[in-house]
């Protein structure tokens, strides 16, 4: 069998690991593999190489993804996914595993639609995808986002002051949230739970009452309440506050990084079993991690959706914040 193994979407740290999974599990089959630079953009532009075991080592400890990944609005055109199964299909190869988030399964799910076999594995830091309890990369950018918070509250505390943190995730809180609670923030803000400026700033004023000589509030990207909002609300409030306000935007920094242990074990997984599963003749599938066990779910059940961060764990955060 030939197959083909490719990254899309926003790199996150596991990706390699991955691809490193996918090649050894289907050279250890006998089969051949081959791999696309730039994502869909490579597909179309039919940028394949085939792979050996040594192609995809020491990859397995690098962030990022050695393949690539850009962004391609053609491939959402029924012309543009038919000229990639074109150059697919004239090297012989018989299925593709895309390692991405959202976006890049919503991809997938439109080359099952068009006859091609297709396996997702899910790599995203946002954790946004159904069909799986957790994605390739998160574990990695919660804790970039941990030690940055760890590091902000030092400074907080010597300086009497409050942070701000804005952290990466869209429109899921789900870093977010995870950091807050590891890093003891006073006040989280996710977009799955809208809240006010002022309520935010009251959270920040009652920590200074209670006697903290510091507060943190963590604050996801896609958050209503973002932190030009509370700093807007900050500047005509700064006396009645208590602490002194400053802002840190971790951007893009989230999502680099060396992998960490869980991310390549889970990567390591998520890739062997993508291979099994076409093995095993099945295909239009994700392949993700649900309860610990490895499981695959319809591609046209996940397509287009996300999956919200749990809100509930907010009122947690709230009582270890006390």
């Amino acid at each position: 069998m030939r197959i083909a193994v490719l990254t899309s979407g926003g790199d996150a740290p596991g990706m390699n690991a991955a691809v490193r999974a996918v090649t050894r599990g289907a050279l250890a089959k006998g089969w051949e593999v081959f791999g696309v630079r730039n994502g869909y953009a490579g597909l179309l532009a039919d940028e394949l190489a085939q792979l050996a075991a040594r192609d995809v080592g020491g990859i397995v400890q690098q962030g990022g993804t050695t393949l690539g990944s850009a962004r391609c609005p053609e491939f959402a055109e029924a012309a543009g996914r038919a000229q990639a199964i074109r150059h697919l299909k004239k090297r012989n190869i018989e299925a593709l595993v895309v390692v991405g988030g959202n976006g890049s399964q919503s991809g997938s799910a439109s080359l099952a639609r068009d006859g091609f076999p297709v396996v997702g594995v899910p790599s995203t830091i946002d954790n946004d995808l159904y069909g799986n309890d957790v994605s390739i990369g998160c574990d990695t950018a919660i804790n970039i986002t941990l030690e940055a918070i760890d590091r902000l509250r030092t400074t907080a505390s010597s300086h009497h002051r409050a942070f701000a943190v804005e952290t990466m995730g869209r429109n899921c809180g789900y870093i977010a949230l995870m950091a807050g609670i590891a890093g003891g923030a006073e006040v989280i803000a996710l977009p799955e739970s809208e809240i006010q400026p002022a309520e935010l700033a009251e959270r920040l004023r009652a920590a200074y009452q209670r006697g903290k000589t510091h507060a943190l509030a963590v604050i996801a990207e896609g958050a209503k309440c973002g932190v030009h909002e509370l700093m807007e609300y900050y500047g005509a409030h700064r006396k009645s506050i208590g602490f002194d306000l400053r802002v840190t935007r971790l951007g893009h920094v989230v999502r680099g990084g060396i992998p960490s242990a869980a991310d390549r074990v889970l990567a390591t997984r998520l890739g062997a079993a993508a291979v099994d599963t076409l093995a095993k003749g099945r295909h239009g599938v994700l392949v993700g991690l649900i309860k610990g066990d490895t499981v695959v779910t319809p591609l046209e059940e996940i397509a287009g959706k996300m999956r919200p961060a749990d809100a509930s764990l907010l009122e947690l955060a709230r009582t270890m914040a006390i």
